[in-house]
């Protein structure tokens, strides 16, 4: 079983590139944080509610999560590991993006 300290990790420019060659990527934040500022394409699926949403996550490509900073993706990716869906956790999540100076866009979906 694959525990918080080895929950896989990557970095915003990385993926940068996973979105530019039509990789996906899942905010598991609160729907008023996701309607501020959300990183472009991404998928809401609050972490509440994530157990129950799972097939919303198609297992057959690799995901990449993101939440404001980086915890709740780590539990996010660990949930989805579980359930043996590629995903990876964001550090810095999309606070960290937003820093990057990449664009993020507001409003709901």
């Amino acid at each position: 079983m694959t525990t918080p300290d080895t929950t896989p990790e990557t970095t915003v420019d990385e993926l940068d590139r996973h979105l530019a060659s039509g990789g996906r990527v899942l905010d598991v934040r609160n729907p008023d944080e996701y309607a501020d500022a959300h990183i472009p394409g991404a998928v809401l699926i609050p972490l509440s509610e994530l157990d129950q949403r799972l097939g919303d996550v198609p297992p057959d490509r690799p995901v990449h999560v993101v939440c404001q900073s980086g915890r709740r993706s780590a539990q996010a990716v660990q949930q989805l590991l579980r359930a043996d869906i590629d995903a990876v956790s964001v550090t810095g999540g999309t606070s960290g993006w937003s820093e990057s100076g990449r664009p993020t866009e507001t409003g709901r979906r």
